[in-house]
C-alpha cells in the first residue's frame, strides 16, 4: 500500500468508526495526557495512567480470550463481517489508549522519582521503539519506495540515534523494575504499532477494494485477535512489574 493514501485511509476508517467516536477517543487521550502532565495532582495523574491501562489491557484480553475464539468459530463471511465493523473502532481506540498509558506512565515514574538516570534510558527506549516500528510499517504496508515513508523513517532514525549518541556517555544502571518495564513496553509498542496497526489498515484496504476477499479479511482479523491476546498477557506482566516497582513486592 502506498503511503500516499494514508490521509484517505484515516479519514475513511474514521467515517466507518463513526467520526464522533474516532475524534472523541483521540481528543480525550490527548487532553487526559496534557492534564496529567501539567496541572494534575499525583493522585489524578495516577488515575489517568491506571484507567488508560485498564481500558487498553481489558480490551486486548477481551478480544484475544473471548471475542477471538468466538469469531474463529464462524465462517469466513461472518468472521469478515465482524472485523469490518470492529476494526475501524479498535484502530482509533487501542492506539490512543496505548499512547496515553505509556506516555503518562513514563511521566509518572519521573514525577515520583522512581526512574533514576532517565536520559540515556529514554534515548535507547525511543530508538528501540521508533526504528523497528517504522521498518515494520514499511514492510507490511509495502511502502519502502515511497518518500512519504522514507522521510519520517529517516527523521525518526537519525533523531533517535542522535539522542542516544549525546546521552550514552551518562549511561548508568537504573532501577531493575524500570528496565523490565521499558523492555515490556517496547514489546507492546513494536507489536501494536508495527503489526496490529498495519493489519488493521490492510483489513480496511481489502474491505474497500472493488472485490473484497472475505478470506483475507477474516485471516488478518483473526491474526490480530490472537496478537491482541498476547498483548494482554504482556500487559499483565507489566502490571505485576509496576506493582513491584511501586510497593516493593507482592
Amino acid at each position: 500500500m502506498s503511503t500516499s493514501t494514508v490521509r484517505g485511509t484515516v479519514a475513511g476508517m474514521g467515517e466507518r468508526a463513526n467520526p464522533a467516536f474516532a475524534a472523541g477517543v483521540v481528543v480525550v487521550a490527548v487532553a487526559a495526557l496534557a492534564y496529567a502532565t501539567t496541572g494534575a495532582s499525583i493522585q489524578h495523574h495516577t488515575y489517568v495512567h491506571v484507567m488508560a491501562g485498564v481500558l487498553w489491557t481489558g480490551t486486548d484480553i477481551f478480544i484475544g480470550a473471548i471475542l477471538g475464539p468466538v469469531i474463529g468459530s464462524l465462517g469466513e463471511e461472518q468472521s469478515a463481517a465482524v472485523f469490518e465493523k470492529l476494526t475501524p473502532k479498535t484502530s482509533f481506540f487501542l492506539p490512543s489508549m496505548a499512547f496515553l498509558t505509556i506516555a503518562s506512565g513514563l511521566a509518572l515514574a519521573l514525577r515520583l522519582d522512581l526512574f533514576t538516570n532517565p536520559g540515556p534510558w529514554l534515548a535507547l527506549f525511543t530508538a528501540a521503539n521508533l526504528i523497528p516500528v517504522f521498518l515494520l510499517l514499511g514492510w507490511r504496508l509495502n511502502a519502502w519506495s515511497d518518500w512519504r515513508w522514507q522521510l519520517p523513517f529517516a527523521v525518526a532514525t537519525l533523531g533517535s540515534l542522535a539522542w542516544v549518541a549525546t546521552t550514552i556517555g551518562q549511561f548508568q544502571m537504573t532501577e531493575p523494575a524500570i528496565v523490565v518495564a521499558l523492555a515490556l513496553v517496547t514489546v507492546l509498542s513494536v507489536q501494536g504499532f508495527g503489526f496490529l496497526m498495519p493489519g488493521e489498515i490492510r483489513i480496511y484496504k481489502e474491505m474497500t477494494s472493488p472485490a473484497p476477499d472475505a478470506s483475507v479479511i477474516s485471516a488478518i482479523g483473526q491474526q490480530n485477535a490472537m496478537l491482541g491476546g498476547v498483548q494482554g498477557l504482556v500487559q499483565l506482566l507489566l502490571i505485576a512489574d509496576m506493582v513491584y516497582l511501586r510497593y516493593g513486592g507482592f
